[in-house]
Protein backbone atom coordinates (compact mmCIF):
# COMPACT_ATOMS: atom_id res chain seq x y z
CA UNK A 1 0.00 0.00 0.00
CA UNK A 2 1.14 3.33 -0.47
CA UNK A 3 1.67 6.31 2.15
CA UNK A 4 2.56 9.63 1.98
CA UNK A 5 5.91 8.94 3.92
CA UNK A 6 7.20 6.48 1.01
CA UNK A 7 6.84 9.60 -1.43
CA UNK A 8 8.90 11.42 0.15
CA UNK A 9 13.02 11.77 -0.70
CA UNK A 10 14.88 10.54 2.05
CA UNK A 11 16.34 13.27 4.66
CA UNK A 12 13.52 16.14 3.59
CA UNK A 13 11.96 16.63 6.47
CA UNK A 14 7.78 16.82 6.52
CA UNK A 15 6.34 19.93 7.80
CA UNK A 16 2.97 18.98 8.09
CA UNK A 17 2.97 16.24 10.12
CA UNK A 18 6.37 17.38 12.44
CA UNK A 19 10.04 17.09 11.47
CA UNK A 20 12.46 13.95 11.96
CA UNK A 21 14.80 16.85 12.86
CA UNK A 22 13.87 17.73 16.58
CA UNK A 23 14.84 21.62 15.48
CA UNK A 24 13.08 22.01 12.37
CA UNK A 25 10.10 24.27 12.52
CA UNK A 26 11.13 24.90 16.07
CA UNK A 27 13.49 27.05 17.61
CA UNK A 28 16.44 25.30 20.17
CA UNK A 29 14.72 25.45 23.34
CA UNK A 30 11.34 23.39 21.68
CA UNK A 31 9.09 26.81 20.94
CA UNK A 32 7.34 26.75 17.66
CA UNK A 33 8.76 29.00 14.73
CA UNK A 34 6.20 31.35 12.98
CA UNK A 35 4.15 29.08 10.69
CA UNK A 36 5.07 31.25 7.50
CA UNK A 37 8.83 31.74 8.54
CA UNK A 38 10.49 31.73 5.38
CA UNK A 39 14.15 32.25 6.69
CA UNK A 40 16.12 31.19 9.45
CA UNK A 41 19.44 32.50 10.86
CA UNK A 42 20.56 29.92 13.26
CA UNK A 43 23.37 30.60 15.65
CA UNK A 44 26.08 29.19 12.95
CA UNK A 45 25.98 31.60 10.89
CA UNK A 46 27.34 35.49 11.86
CA UNK A 47 25.65 37.97 9.99
CA UNK A 48 27.09 41.66 9.17
CA UNK A 49 25.15 44.32 6.95
CA UNK A 50 21.94 45.34 5.56
CA UNK A 51 19.12 42.67 5.86
CA UNK A 52 15.88 43.27 3.74
CA UNK A 53 12.54 41.72 2.44
CA UNK A 54 8.71 41.10 2.88
CA UNK A 55 8.75 37.36 4.50
CA UNK A 56 8.94 36.59 7.98
CA UNK A 57 12.49 36.07 9.71
CA UNK A 58 13.95 33.79 12.67
CA UNK A 59 17.16 34.85 13.91
CA UNK A 60 18.94 33.25 16.79
CA UNK A 61 22.38 33.48 16.11
CA UNK A 62 24.56 37.10 15.44
CA UNK A 63 23.04 39.98 13.22
CA UNK A 64 25.34 43.27 12.87
CA UNK A 65 23.80 45.96 10.75
CA UNK A 66 20.29 46.82 10.02
CA UNK A 67 16.83 44.42 9.22
CA UNK A 68 14.15 45.66 7.90
CA UNK A 69 11.05 43.43 6.80
CA UNK A 70 8.76 45.35 5.23
CA UNK A 71 5.47 43.41 5.65
CA UNK A 72 7.30 40.67 7.83
CA UNK A 73 7.48 39.69 11.14
CA UNK A 74 11.21 39.54 12.95
CA UNK A 75 11.50 36.82 15.15
CA UNK A 76 14.73 36.98 17.76
CA UNK A 77 15.10 33.29 19.07
CA UNK A 78 16.67 33.27 22.93
CA UNK A 79 20.25 33.08 21.37
CA UNK A 80 19.64 35.45 18.74
CA UNK A 81 22.20 38.81 19.33
CA UNK A 82 20.86 41.69 17.47
CA UNK A 83 23.18 44.73 17.22
CA UNK A 84 21.12 46.41 14.46
CA UNK A 85 18.39 49.20 13.93
CA UNK A 86 15.18 47.02 13.17
CA UNK A 87 12.14 47.98 10.91
CA UNK A 88 8.57 45.35 10.54
CA UNK A 89 5.31 44.44 10.76
CA UNK A 90 5.68 42.74 14.03
CA UNK A 91 8.87 42.22 16.40
CA UNK A 92 8.66 39.38 19.05
CA UNK A 93 12.10 38.97 21.37
CA UNK A 94 13.38 36.11 22.97
CA UNK A 95 16.83 37.15 22.89
CA UNK A 96 18.73 40.53 22.89
CA UNK A 97 18.46 43.46 20.68
CA UNK A 98 20.67 46.63 20.63
CA UNK A 99 19.30 49.85 18.60
CA UNK A 100 16.38 51.00 17.27
CA UNK A 101 13.13 48.71 16.81
CA UNK A 102 10.17 49.83 15.28
CA UNK A 103 7.19 47.25 15.00
CA UNK A 104 4.44 49.14 13.06
CA UNK A 105 1.45 46.36 14.75
CA UNK A 106 3.38 45.10 17.78
CA UNK A 107 6.50 44.60 19.72
CA UNK A 108 6.69 41.48 21.74
CA UNK A 109 9.37 41.18 24.99
CA UNK A 110 9.34 37.13 26.08
CA UNK A 111 10.49 37.34 29.86
CA UNK A 112 13.77 36.04 28.22
CA UNK A 113 14.00 39.26 26.06
CA UNK A 114 16.29 41.82 26.58
CA UNK A 115 16.16 44.97 24.43
CA UNK A 116 18.53 48.20 24.68
CA UNK A 117 17.84 51.47 23.02
CA UNK A 118 14.67 53.30 21.47
CA UNK A 119 11.13 50.91 20.68
CA UNK A 120 8.30 52.34 18.54
CA UNK A 121 5.14 50.24 18.10
CA UNK A 122 1.65 50.42 18.66
CA UNK A 123 1.20 48.07 20.87
CA UNK A 124 3.86 46.67 23.32
CA UNK A 125 3.66 43.40 25.39
CA UNK A 126 6.07 42.62 28.16
CA UNK A 127 6.20 39.46 30.07
CA UNK A 128 7.54 38.98 33.71
CA UNK A 129 11.27 38.99 33.43
CA UNK A 130 12.19 41.00 30.67
CA UNK A 131 14.54 43.95 30.19
CA UNK A 132 14.07 46.67 28.56
CA UNK A 133 16.35 49.85 28.63
CA UNK A 134 15.61 53.21 26.34
CA UNK A 135 12.78 55.00 24.87
CA UNK A 136 9.72 53.67 24.48
CA UNK A 137 6.93 55.25 22.17
CA UNK A 138 3.52 53.78 21.91
CA UNK A 139 0.20 54.02 21.21
CA UNK A 140 -1.19 55.18 17.32
CA UNK A 141 0.41 58.81 15.97
CA UNK A 142 -2.49 61.35 16.25
CA UNK A 143 -2.76 63.88 13.19
CA UNK A 144 -1.54 67.39 14.05
CA UNK A 145 -4.32 70.22 13.62
CA UNK A 146 -2.79 73.67 13.73
CA UNK A 147 -6.60 74.88 15.27
CA UNK A 148 -6.72 71.78 17.86
CA UNK A 149 -4.94 72.25 20.38
CA UNK A 150 -5.93 70.03 23.35
CA UNK A 151 -2.54 69.48 25.23
CA UNK A 152 -1.01 71.50 27.49
CA UNK A 153 0.28 74.12 24.72
CA UNK A 154 3.65 72.90 25.28
CA UNK A 155 5.96 73.31 22.42
CA UNK A 156 7.55 69.69 23.63
CA UNK A 157 4.48 67.78 23.12
CA UNK A 158 4.25 64.18 21.40
CA UNK A 159 2.05 63.68 18.49
CA UNK A 160 1.49 60.12 19.92
CA UNK A 161 -1.11 59.42 21.83
CA UNK A 162 -0.97 56.08 24.22
CA UNK A 163 1.98 56.13 26.45
CA UNK A 164 5.71 57.92 26.13
CA UNK A 165 8.59 57.49 28.77
CA UNK A 166 11.25 58.81 28.21
CA UNK A 167 14.90 57.44 28.59
CA UNK A 168 15.34 55.30 31.14
CA UNK A 169 15.33 52.10 32.67
CA UNK A 170 12.50 49.35 33.31
CA UNK A 171 13.40 46.29 34.56
CA UNK A 172 10.06 44.01 34.43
Amino acid sequence: MWKKEDSRPQGVPDISTGSPSPTFGKDPGGAPVSGRAAACISQGIRIKGEITGSEDLFVDGPVEGKISLTNGSLTVGPNGAVKADVTAREVIVRGRIEGKTIGRDRVQLWSTGHVTGEVQTQRLAIEDGAFLRGKVETGRPVESKGSDNRGSGSSNDKATSGVSVGSGTAVI
